[in-house]
C-alpha cells in the first residue's frame, strides 16, 4: 500500500475518490489510476441566501463519505489528501459540517481556494495529456464554481475561479426542471457577465488547444456526438442544436437524448448555458475532452509532497523573492525555531510533521510585512499569508501561517479568538523565541536557550552568563513569560549555568 495514493474531491455536484499507483520510469514518477468512485451529491442544491448547506445534502454527503472511508481504511494519512471546493468555501455552516464530514471520511479535509483549485485542475489535466509546448486553455465547470486556466508545459499562466456552477445555476434558473428559451437566455447572460471580467486578458494571451475537464464538459461532448450535433469534441454550433432541442422539449427527455447519464439530467441545462457563455465570450472554436482534472492534480501534488518537490516550497521561495525578504535573517530565525521545536519532544505524527513544516515556512516569511510598513509588520505579514494566492497551500495551511505570523511578536491577546490547539501554541512559542534571539540579525550558535515541555506547560532554560551580559534579552524573556501568563499558558523562566557549553 506504500505505493498507493488517494485523492478525495468534495465538489459541489459530485464527490470523487481516486486511488493511484506510483511507478518510476527513468527517474520520473507516474501515477496510474487503479480505482475510482464517483457519487452525485449535489451539495450546493437548495442553498438559500443564508448560504447554509441543506440538511438533506449533508445526509447524502455523510453517506458517501462513509463509503469512501471503507475503501481507504488502512491508508497512511500522508498518502491521502481530501479537498473541498466552492460549496464548502462559501457555506455559512461549514464549521458545523466539516468535523462531521471528517469523522465520516476518517481523514482531514482541506478547504482550498478557487485559485488553488484551478492550479490543481491544470496539473491534473496536463499530466494526463501528451507533452506539448503549446499554450493550453482548460475549463472545468463544477457545481458551484467554474475554473478557467491558460498554461504552457507544466506552468499555469492565468488562473481564474468564477462563482457560477451547474448546481447553483440549476437552482437559480431551472429549479422546476422547466427549460424555456427565456430561462436559457437569462442563464447564458448571467454567465457571460461573470466571464467578461477575464475575457480580454484570456483572449489577448491566446491558446492553441482547449480542453474541458469537468463532468459537464464530458457529458455535453457525449450528447453532441451521440446525437450527431458535432463530429468531434464540443462546438458552439453543436451546443446551440442541443439548446434548441431542450427548449423545444421543455425538459430533458432521457429516452430521446442518447449519451446522457442519469445523474447529469438535473444539471444539464445549467451546465450547457455556462459552456455556451464561455464559448461566446472567449471565442472558442472547438474544445476537446480533458481527463484527470482536480482529483489527478491532487494526486500529483500529493506525490510532490511525498518527495523533494513539494509545491509549497516553491511558493515560499517565490513569496520570499516578491517581498524582498532578507534571506540570511529568515534562515537564522528558521534554524533557531526548528531547533527549539525539536526540543519540545512532540510525538512524531503526520500532524506534527506538517506543523514543523509550517513553522519553517512561517519563519522564512515572517518579515513579508516589512515590504509594506515597518510598524506592525507582523500584522501585514499575517494578512498577506492569510489572503494571498499561495499555490499548494490549503485554507487551513494559510490560516496556520497567519496565526504564527500574527503572534510572532507583541501581545498574545490578539490571538484569543483564533481557534488553535496546544501544539500550535507551543510552535508559536518557538517562533517568538527565535525571532527575539535573532533581533540583532547576527548568527547565534549555539543557542543560549532550551525549551522543555510537560503537562503543566513549558519551561525556558536560559544560559545564566549569557543573559547576565544582555539586559535587553533578559527584559524580553521576562516580558514573554508575562504575556504567556496572561494567555493562561504556563511558561517558566529558569537560569542555568553553562547551558551553552
Amino acid at each position: 500500500m506504500d505505493q498507493l495514493l488517494a485523492a478525495v474531491d468534495l465538489g459541489s455536484n459530485s464527490f470523487r475518490l481516486s486511488i493511484g499507483r506510483v511507478e518510476q520510469h527513468n527517474g520520473h514518477a507516474q501515477i496510474y489510476a487503479i480505482d475510482r468512485l464517483n457519487e452525485s451529491v449535489r451539495l450546493a442544491a437548495q442553498m438559500g441566501p443564508d448560504k447554509r448547506i441543506h440538511p438533506d445534502a449533508v445526509k447524502r454527503a455523510i453517506t458517501i463519505l462513509q463509503r469512501f472511508n471503507e475503501r481507504i481504511q488502512g491508508f497512511h494519512p500522508n498518502r491521502v489528501r481530501a479537498v473541498a471546493t466552492n460549496t464548502f468555501r462559501v457555506a455559512s455552516n461549514r464549521d458545523e459540517i466539516l468535523p462531521i464530514a471528517e469523522e465520516a471520511l476518517g481523514f482531514p479535509i482541506e478547504i482550498i481556494s478557487g485559485y488553488e483549485e484551478a492550479r490543481l485542475i491544470y496539473a491534473g489535466v496536463n499530466n494526463e495529456l501528451p507533452p506539448s509546448s503549446s499554450r493550453r486553455l482548460m475549463v472545468d465547470i463544477g457545481g458551484g464554481s467554474t475554473e478557467i486556466i491558460i498554461g504552457r508545459n507544466t506552468q499555469p499562466q492565468l488562473l481564474s475561479s468564477l462563482p457560477m456552477g451547474c448546481v447553483s445555476y440549476t437552482d437559480r434558473f431551472f429549479s422546476t426542471g422547466l427549460i424555456t428559451d427565456n430561462r436559457m437566455n437569462q442563464a447564458i447572460l448571467a454567465a457571460r457577465r461573470e466571464i467578461e471580467v477575464i475575457a480580454h486578458q484570456y483572449r489577448k494571451t491566446g491558446w492553441q488547444q482547449a480542453f474541458g475537464s469537468s463532468g459537464t464538459a464530458k457529458g455535453i461532448e457525449a450528447i453532441l456526438l451521440a446525437n450527431g450535433f458535432a463530429k468531434r469534441g464540443i462546438t458552439l454550433d453543436g451546443m446551440n442544436k442541443l439548446r434548441k432541442k431542450l427548449v423545444r422539449d421543455k425538459r430533458v427527455i432521457v429516452e430521446d437524448l442518447p449519451g446522457i447519464k442519469p445523474h447529469r439530467i438535473p444539471v444539464l441545462a445549467a451546465g450547457l448555458a455556462i459552456m455556451i457563455a464561455i464559448f461566446e465570450e472567449l471565442k472558442i472554436k472547438t474544445m476537446q475532452r480533458g481527463e484527470g482534472a482536480l482529483r489527478m492534480g491532487v494526486l500529483y501534488d500529493l506525490l510532490g509532497r511525498d518527495s523533494d518537490r513539494d509545491k509549497r516550497e516553491e511558493t515560499v521561495l517565490q513569496l520570499s523573492k516578491r517581498y524582498h525578504i532578507d534571506v540570511k535573517q529568515a534562515l537564522r530565525v528558521k534554524q533557531a525555531a526548528l531547533q527549539l521545536f525539536s526540543q519540545l519532544g512532540l510525538k512524531v505524527s503526520p500532524e506534527t510533521e506538517e506543523l514543523e513544516k509550517a513553522l519553517g515556512w512561517a519563519a522564512e516569511l515572517h518579515e513579508v510585512g516589512l515590504s509594506i510598513a515597518h510598524s506592525d509588520y507582523h500584522k501585514h505579514t499575517a494578512y498577506v499569508l492569510g489572503h494571498a494566492d499561495m499555490p499548494g497551500f490549503s485554507k487551513d495551511d494559510q490560516s496556520l501561517l497567519a496565526f504564527l505570523s500574527l503572534g510572532q511578536q507583541g501581545k498574545l491577546d490578539k490571538l484569543k479568538n483564533l481557534s488553535s490547539n496546544r501544539h500550535e501554541w507551543l510552535t508559536l512559542l518557538c517562533l517568538r523565541l527565535s525571532a527575539m534571539l535573532m533581533r540583532r540579525r547576527e548568527d547565534l550558535e549555539p543557542l543560549p536557550l532550551r525549551v522543555q515541555v510537560d503537562k503543566t506547560g513549558a519551561t525556558i532554560f536560559a544560559d545564566k552568563q549569557w543573559i547576565a551580559a544582555r539586559p535587553l534579552s533578559e527584559f524580553s524573556l521576562r516580558t514573554e513569560q508575562s504575556e504567556w501568563a496572561k494567555a493562561d499558558f504556563s511558561v517558566k523562566l529558569v537560569y542555568k549555568n553553562d547551558l551553552i557549553a
